[in-house]
């Protein structure tokens, strides 16, 4: 047995994680093939994990494969979504009693215990030379564990990539020498706060390489922040307006600016233009890049060099949509090149996290969500209530969030912004155009929220698909954001996690209606009660901050 008790740095719901856990290994043997191998198990206060690690002689690959069971108690109810669109699919909410066998689900699979019990996740830590994992349900209860190679084939995998391919990586992949499964991992507590500050995740993966990383996540080059981008709402989209789009961004204090493909269409001397324009507002560039055109050590070599020469600070690189094994050492090698050249990476149509960024804080943001981009999506207001339960217990998400046009569907503006504080990520890329943001009455509130918080707390009311009430803190300036789902409600939120002393209050509520807001300057104090009178779909932030 051993023990762990343990902080570090982070970029998530809080800045310093906690590892704290009891463990043991425990020497097995197969009793089939006589296979001796270690069951190793760590205990923490808000959750359990385990794996398996299989000794084997180097070079020699042998096929792994699991069919590992987690059944969920009766009564119990789930939210998980499918995996046709890979981890880019809407949510369910179902008794487990009702989940038909041979239903999939993309991990974080969070559900509710019966009797207020308590919640838990199930998920997976440290995938690396490994194929990832879902769960298939076995209509008995059990998620029986799924690896890559035994996903259904998904859109997006067979859009891009065609069915014969998909053929192909549904075939297991061997594993040379010794054998070690990443982390099945159930987090668990009495509420969701508890849920929502586990760092279980990052605690089961090494910490950063100090030759890449000597402060570790506090490594100057790896700089979190919020990212102006065009796509989806619209703006100038040729060289000038992108210049545009990273003037705003300064003026907004945003930090980053994710350029998509066109850059590629632009001679050297434009790139360089742009990255060097966009620094002089304070703003680091992003360059867009499908997956498929690194796929190659020389064509990897040729992208970061460039992109390091160019002064560029980070690439977004897109359509993985697979998790065989190939695909999630594909994910490594290119983190480790990008560290070489110190580049920061997104990565779209991606699997989900898996606490891989402590060991690589340059891993900044992954996809696997069904995001703004989804332009017929409308059930945004539960979809945006269970997010935060659910994808994000596995760490940030690109859901590109926030906007103020009809792409809201059924949420209120304020919604939205409350959105940009709940939907937190290490790189929070922003899908209004910034030309509407700075057009806001809020948007001196939308320039505070930052993209990482020292301290979170779900506040009493939230409840999964219906309302996400947070209070975060950055400083000594705390912030209540609240998103309502789909039916309206009143809430009460006591103050009382605010330090002694007047606080001035900026607070952005519903306007008259869904498309406008109403900004009120105001105080607030320790044993003050915010009462919130929520619309369907509605929302409520206030900032709070020391005079």
């Amino acid at each position: 047995t051993f023990q762990i008790n343990e902080t570090y740095p982070w970029h998530g719901v809080k800045s310093t994680a906690v590892n704290q856990c009891n463990g043991v290994r425990i020497p097995l043997e197969h009793d089939l093939s006589s296979t001796s191998y270690t069951l190793e198990v760590r205990v923490f206060n808000d959750g359990v994990a385990y794996r398996h690690v299989i000794p084997g002689a180097e070079g020699v690959p042998r096929v792994p494969d699991e069919y590992s069971t987690f059944v969920v108690p009766s009564g119990s109810t789930v939210w998980f979504h499918g995996m046709d669109g890979h981890y880019e699919a809407p949510y369910e909410k179902k008794d487990i009693s009702e989940v038909q066998p041979g239903t999939w689900g993309g991990p974080p699979l969070t559900f509710k215990l019966p009797g207020g019990a308590g919640y838990a996740s199930i998920t997976e830590a440290n995938l690396v030379n490994y194929a990832g994992m879902a769960l298939e349900a076995d209509g008995r209860r059990g998620w029986v564990v799924g690896l890559g190679h035994r996903h259904p084939l998904n859109y997006p995998f067979e859009l891009r990539y065609g069915r014969e391919e998909g053929k192909r990586l549904g075939r297991a992949a061997a594993i040379n020498g010794t054998i070690t499964t990443p982390w099945r991992v159930v987090m668990a507590g009495r509420d969701l706060n508890t849920l929502i500050n586990s760092t279980i995740q990052p605690n089961l993966c090494p910490p950063p390489d100090p030759k890449f990383f000597p402060e570790g996540i506090k490594t100057a080059w790896v700089k979190p922040g919020r990212a102006v981008w065009r796509y989806v709402d619209g703006g100038p989209g040729e060289f000038d307006g992108l210049k545009e789009f990273s003037r705003l961004g300064g003026q907004l204090g945003f930090e980053q600016h994710v350029i998509e493909g066109v850059w590629s269409r632009w001679t050297m001397e434009q790139r360089k233009a742009m990255v060097d324009y966009s620094r002089e507002q304070g703003v680091g560039v992003f360059f867009w890049r499908h997956s498929n055109q690194l796929r190659t050590p020389e064509a990897r070599e040729e992208f970061f060099k460039m992109l390091r020469e160019l002064g560029v600070r980070g690439a977004k690189i897109d359509f993985f949509d697979h998790e065989a094994k190939e695909l999630v050492d594909l994910y490594e090698t290119l983190l480790l090149k990008a560290a070489e050249n110190r580049i920061q990476l997104v990565f779209h149509g991606a699997n989900k996290p898996s606490g891989r960024e402590r060991t690589w804080p340059n891993d900044m943001v992954r996809e696997a969500i069904r995001g703004m981009e989804s332009s017929g999506y409308k059930e945004r207001a539960r979809h945006q209530t269970t997010l935060p339960f659910t994808r994000y217990l596995a760490g940030g998400a690109d859901y590109t969030t926030m906007i103020f046009s009809e792409r809201r569907r059924d949420s209120s503006v304020a919604h939205q912004i409350a959105s940009l504080a709940v939907l937190a990520s290490p790189l929070l890329t922003i899908a209004a155009k910034p030309q509407t943001i700075v057009a806001s009455p809020a948007v001196d509130v939308i320039k505070a929220i930052p993209a990482v918080w020292d301290e979170t707390i779900v506040l009493p009311g939230s409840e999964v698909g219906e309302v996400a009430a947070y209070a975060r803190r950055t400083g000594d300036t705390w912030f209540v954001a609240v998103m309502c789902g789909t039916q309206a409600r009143t809430i009460k939120v006591p103050l009382s996690f605010m330090r002694d002393g007047q606080y001035k209050a900026t607070l952005v509520r519903d306007g008259e209606d869904d498309s406008t807001v109403r900004v009120e300057n105001t105080t607030g104090k320790q044993g003050d009660t915010l009462s919130l009178d929520l619309r369907a779909g509605g929302g409520f932030i206030g900032r709070f901050s020391r005079p």
